[in-house]
């Protein structure tokens, strides 16, 4: 009884002394500037209200134009700002830094502990085989192959709604389905459509409260990704069955990325499971179906307010088309011809962004800009730190395709696709898709908006309020 007595009366003062040991620890460490808000809420209210290109430039200019913290996601983070912050972040993958997922995505998207290992074994082999099939030489077989789906999707949605299309929805749609086709060979509408509906479900709600409760965003984001993971899951299997009694020389060597994923293996001689499979073909599907369907959405948007910058990108475009045949379709020597088609895109993608910036986690305590992150900490970066701001680019708020002409901007300045080892892979693949659909549109129609003034609202990306209704006005009427 008296030892019971004791250890309730030392107890409370020995977490206090733990408390204040690690108190002062913490405090006499220089930490960034900054703030962690509400207790358990910490940030995440600001965040969501303000939208993350307000809410970075707010604290840079409240606290550090370099580097501050705060707590969103139920993390103490600190967010690296500019140039040299994004520089210093890229160069320090896994020597003070690795991946990070917040657990609300990770539930969501089902994805393993694995995915977070400091050690990467697993991740290099498919980081590197993923660099091999999405570099501009692998590819240029897909060129006709987007081409041709591009023009079949035009007519098949664009053309057949009085003159009057949703941007967004058909966006989405090209680029879904064109990912289904490369990555896994899926045409069947009703196969694609298992795995888009789901998507949905996920992209809308990935990125709201995290409230697991039913009919919450979040919830509906979760039963939308178990759909998802287990209808990769059975294609996978029944793929890899079929491998088995088929030509694997035929297929390795054909335009499927799903067979080459069941056939690539490591130095010793071990094949990708199914679960990582599975995980490289939801990273490449979410960036198919959100952000680059925001990309090109933006740019039409762009292409609909500017005339003088669509009469450029259609002169250029119809220099292309009248030296084809009419069924002919791209090349890689044509999408190399579209160069101020793609400064025009890249300058979407410095205005409105479609990726925000990127997570990661100290693996050891690391000073920047005399400040000390703690271990275990997480870190982010964010494009809304440079994209607009007046010391990297001049007029910041003005579309200007020609910043991209010349050396173009300063590095780690414009950073649509991040940068350092974990630049988006699928960044060539983007480009394609973007320049593919850009072409088989402006030759055929100029586009009006019917919202002059519509809002652009944050979801996983920025996307217009209604999805860009725009009326088509087509050539020679």
């Amino acid at each position: 009884m008296i030892s019971y007595l004791l250890a309730l009366l030392f107890l409370p003062l020995s977490l206090t002394f733990i408390f204040f040991l690690r108190k002062r620890d913490s405090n006499s460490k220089k930490l960034p500037p900054g703030t962690s808000g509400w207790p358990l809420l910490g940030e995440n209210m600001e965040f969501a209200l303000l939208g993350p290109e307000k809410f970075i430039k707010n604290r840079m200019e409240k606290y550090s134009p370099q580097v501050f913290q705060t707590s969103i996601m139920g993390e103490k983070m600190a967010v690296f700002c500019g140039a040299q912050g994004n520089k210093f972040l890229f160069s320090s993958e896994n020597k003070l830094l690795t991946s990070w997922w917040p657990q609300s995505m990770k539930k969501a998207l089902l994805f393993p502990e694995f995915a977070e290992s400091s050690l990467k074994e697993v991740s290099a082999l498919q980081r590197g085989f993923l660099h091999d099939i999405l570099k501009p030489e692998a590819l240029k077989q897909y060129i006709p192959v987007m081409d041709s789906m591009a023009r079949e999707h035009v007519d098949e949605n664009w053309i057949p709604n009085n003159g009057v299309v949703k941007v967004f929805p058909l966006s989405k749609k090209y680029t879904f389905d064109l990912a289904c086709r490369l990555f896994m060979n899926l045409v069947n509408p009703e196969e694609i459509k298992r795995l888009a509906d789901p998507f949905t479900l996920v992209t809308n709600g990935i990125f709201s409260m995290p409230i697991d409760l039913p009919g919450t965003a979040y919830n509906r984001a979760i039963k939308g990704g178990k759909m998802v993971r287990d209808e990769l899951m059975r294609i996978i299997t029944q793929r890899r069955k079929e491998l088995q009694m088929e030509n694997k020389e035929i297929i390795a060597g054909g335009r499927d990325l799903l067979s080459k994923m069941l056939l690539v293996t490591d130095e010793n001689g071990r094949f990708m499971s199914e679960m990582e499979i599975s995980n490289n073909i939801i990273g490449m599907l979410v960036a198919s179906f959100e952000t680059t369907s925001s990309a090109v959405t933006s740019v039409l948007k762009y292409l609909a307010e500017l005339p003088h910058v669509y009469d450029q990108v259609y002169k250029e475009q119809m220099a292309i088309a009248k030296l084809k045949g009419e069924d002919e379709l791209l090349t890689w020597e044509d999408i190399e011809k579209m160069k101020y088609s793609w400064n025009v895109a890249r300058e979407s993608l410095r205005l409105t962004p479609p990726a925000q910036g990127a997570f990661r986690e100290t693996i050891t305590d690391c000073t920047y800009a005399g400040f000390t992150i703690p271990k275990g900490w997480k870190t982010f970066w964010s494009v809304h730190s440079t994209h607009k701001n007046p010391k990297y680019f001049s007029d910041p708020e003005k579309f200007d395709p020609t910043r991209f002409e010349g050396s173009g901007p300063a590095p780690y300045t414009f950073i649509p696709f991040g940068g350092g080892p974990r630049m988006c892979p699928g960044k060539e693949y983007a480009r394609l898709e973007i320049l593919v659909l850009m072409h088989n549109v402006v030759k055929r129609f100029k586009l009006e908006k019917v919202i002059p003034d519509e809002e652009i609202v944050f979801h996983a990306s920025p996307v217009p309020k209604h999805g860009l209704p725009v009326r088509l006005l087509p050539h020679g009427n």
